[in-house]
């Protein structure tokens, strides 16, 4: 199957699979390789001529190539920064997704609104589901501009976050959250008696956040009349969100024993 073609739909089935499967799989494939909160983890299987698929459901012989996952929100406030009319238990973050390639230009859309379809009857509380598409990977969330998700920029964060590199040939990048774990700071005269040498700085992107409501109309209407950041036009310039490199001098390495760098 080319890679241009359309997934052929009536050959792609969701269901529920176990944990210990998703993650098998993601940690495997996503470009992450890393497990994340899992709620409802969705197996995508597609139906199979071999008499050797890796599931028999019934009559239908399935191959696994893929997975949706759903949890919930990493930070307690998501529900609380997203609208008053919604309550920390009624949000899902789609996490993961990952789908094998050749089955289809347009698979990953279809899925996720498959996926929709099924929380909205298996899980009727949940009224928004979050995502966030990682802008220093370079990502856009062109799968979910297809789903016509709702946009709201990436500065949901209060407060710009700084990731720390210590060297500079090549730079190697140091999460604002890691730094500030190793480092105890992020103050900038704190961080130069901490780190002993010359480091470089830049300012986090942030990641873009996409949403969808699943409610009826009535209630969909007031939650985006209630909407804590409004929505933006979808991102085309992957540039727009690449921050320059600062260079912060220290003229001599601190002479304090430092653990990171013995």
């Amino acid at each position: 199957m080319e890679n241009e073609e359309y997934v052929d739909t009536s050959k792609v089935y969701i269901r529920e699979i176990s944990s210990k499967i998703a993650k098998e799989l993601i940690v495997k494939n996503h470009y992450s390789h890393a497990w994340t909160m899992c709620s409802l983890p969705m197996g995508i299987f597609y139906k199979s001529d071999k008499q050797d698929a890796h599931f028999d459901y019934g009559d239908e012989n399935l191959d696994l190539i893929g997975v949706c996952v759903f949890g919930n929100p990493v930070g307690r406030s998501a529900a609380a920064s997203f609208s008053s009319e919604v309550k920390l238990g009624e949000v899902y973050e789609l996490t993961r997704l990952w789908i094998a390639d050749g089955y289809g230009k347009n698979i990953e859309s279809y899925v996720i609104a498959q996926c929709f379809k099924y929380i909205k009857q298996h899980r009727p509380h949940i009224k928004v589901i979050l995502s966030y598409s990682d802008s220093e990977q370079g990502h856009m969330g062109g799968i979910y501009k297809a789903t016509n998700a709702y946009y709201q920029g990436t500065q949901i964060a209060l407060m710009p976050n700084f990731s720390i590199s210590v060297t500079k040939d090549p730079y190697d990048w140091i999460h604002s959250r890691t730094a500030f774990e190793k480092f105890g700071s992020h103050n900038i005269e704190k961080l130069k008696k901490a780190i002993g040498h010359t480091f470089w700085r830049k300012q986090e992107s942030g990641k873009h956040r996409y949403f969808w409501i699943l409610t009826n109309k009535k209630e969909k209407a007031k939650i985006l009349k209630t909407l804590k950041h409004p929505t933006q036009k979808y991102p085309t310039d992957p540039e727009m969100f690449n921050y320059p490199v600062t260079e912060h001098f220290v003229e001599s390495k601190n002479e304090l024993k430092n653990p990171f760098f013995d």
